[in-house]
């Protein structure tokens, strides 16, 4: 029998859910507002936390907004909240976590860098079904309706919908998930179809004949090899584009859609722009450098010593494309294997930029073992970021500013950057 109770919610919580208590215990709310008193169903309990969900809201804040689409499909856990609401929201569970975690003296309001709401993703994933192409409620393997989130630009939903019908009438076989990859003004498009069977590939080709893709490709899963379709199988953006400064190459950052690369058309340049200009020292040790984001736009402003450490196969073979032409040194291994081997470079700075888990207490052990005077950390994750800080700061580091990005609005996701100094 469904259980539920009345709560008055206390603040965000790391996550996209609103802390509130009741009888003891803490209650984990989706879809409130901090000083709303709610009706919520309790869904599931862990130990001595309850996650529940708002039914109906007895008192709403000024902020609460309609909404049109599920909360649920494509992770919008804000998505009934008013913008400049959610930043500060977000900007509260930055400080809460690393007054919580770390051992910061004070934590000042972290500033959150806007984004437009609509149209900003520029990468994507989108899993097939019987109904086409889209994203998944979050939580199940329910397909739901990427167009309704507003986070794709309409000429993008009007192409995901084109592949997705003619997949879906042909029972989508052998397909597992779809990478979708945009230039920042989406010029240039592509998709990478991860194929269960090689067969299938022939069937790609008539999915997408005729849509506005500049470029078509298929891999499968456990292979680094792409197999272009149609098109070039790479999408790039002008280095001018990501910096508001003038830079002395006019290069350009090329990526295929199996890459990882920050998603955000909008914000991007903005991130960007704050790592480079906390750059003060050379030999610069950029780790977990992806498609070559942050060393590329630095040899265009003139940094000449950069090594970069990228063990991903597909974003390695993007960097060391990227890199032609410069002096970035391109390493392919783990940066645990690297930091390991390589004790006898100094860099003078280091930026790192990990996957959600963030660097662990060996990467940590590593970079402090070299006497790293310098570290720019960018994150997005907020709670593994505040533990490495801490971990950083236990090794005689101080932090000299934090910033935040708002990569994805109406999310709880956050990106965050910390300039470090030993």
């Amino acid at each position: 029998m469904a259980r539920f109770l009345n709560l008055r919610i206390e603040r965000p919580v790391a996550g996209g859910a609103m802390l509130a208590h009741h009888g003891g215990r803490v209650v984990l709310v989706e879809g409130a507002i901090p000083g709303e008193r709610v009706d919520a169903r309790v869904d599931r309990e862990r130990r001595d936390v309850l996650f529940a969900t708002v039914i109906s809201v007895v008192e709403p804040d000024s902020d609460r907004r309609a909404v049109e689409s599920d909360p649920a499909c494509g992770g919008q856990a804000y998505l009934h909240i008013k913008y400049d609401r959610q930043r500060q929201l977000k900007s509260q569970v930055i400080a809460d976590t690393l007054r919580r975690m770390t051992k910061l003296d004070a934590v000042v309001p972290v500033p959150v860098t806007p984004s437009q709401e609509q149209g900003y993703r520029m990468r994507a994933r989108l899993h097939a079904g019987s109904s086409g192409l889209g994203f998944l409620r979050g939580g199940t393997h329910t397909l739901c309706n990427a167009a309704r989130t507003g986070q794709l630009l309409p000429e993008t939903n009007r192409v995901v919908s084109q592949v997705g019908r003619r997949l879906s009438r042909s029972k989508y076989r052998g397909v597992t998930h779809v990478d979708l990859a945009e230039s920042m003004n989406a010029e240039m498009r592509v998709m990478n179809f991860h194929l269960a069977a090689p067969s299938v590939s022939k069937l790609v080709a008539e999915w997408t004949r005729g849509c506005a893709l500049t470029g078509v490709t298929c891999s499968k899963p456990g292979s680094a090899e792409i197999k272009v379709i149609s098109g070039t199988p790479t999408i790039f953006d002008p280095v001018g584009s990501l910096l508001h400064d003038d830079v002395t190459h006019q290069r350009s950052i090329a990526r295929h859609a199996r890459s990882f690369f920050q998603g955000n058309r909008y914000v991007l340049s903005a991130l960007v722009t704050s790592v480079c200009r906390r750059v003060t020292a050379d030999p610069v040790l950029d780790l977990y450098a992806g498609v070559g984001l942050f060393s590329v736009a630095l040899a265009s402003l003139g940094v000449e010593n950069i090594t970069a450490v990228e063990r991903d196969a597909s974003a390695r073979r993007d960097l060391v494309s990227n890199a032609s032409g410069t002096q970035i040194d391109v390493i392919g291994t783990s940066v645990e294997e690297f930091l390991s081997r390589s004790s006898d470079v100094i860099p003078g700075t280091v930026i790192v930029d990990p996957p959600r888990a963030g660097l662990g207490r060996n990467v940590v052990d590593l970079l402090v073992q070299r006497r790293v005077s310098s570290l720019v950390y960018v994150s997005c994750d907020v709670a593994t970021f505040a533990r490495d800080l801490q971990r950083f700061g236990e090794a005689g580091y101080t932090v000299e500013d934090i910033e935040a990005f708002d990569m994805f609005p109406n999310s709880a996701h956050i990106e965050v950057m910390a300039s470090l100094r030993r």
